[in-house]
């Protein structure tokens, strides 16, 4: 039986912190920053947490269940 692979998609975007959380960008930072404000801008900037739902699925495309 072969290997399974990550998505490369996935391993791009998400990574694992200590405590076994999913650490993830936000959208909508890339361009057409002009009409956004400097405090949504701000904001945009960190990096925030998968949410609980959707965890069980970044897990499988990152191939970790």
């Amino acid at each position: 039986m072969p290997k399974q692979k990550t998505k490369s998609s996935a391993k791009k975007r998400f990574k694992l912190t200590g405590t076994g959380k999913i650490k993830r960008k936000h959208a909508f930072k890339s361009h057409i920053l002009t009409k956004k404000s400097k405090k949504r801008k701000l904001k945009l900037t960190h990096d925030g947490l998968v949410d609980k739902a959707d965890e069980p699925n970044v897990k499988i495309m990152l191939r970790m269940k």
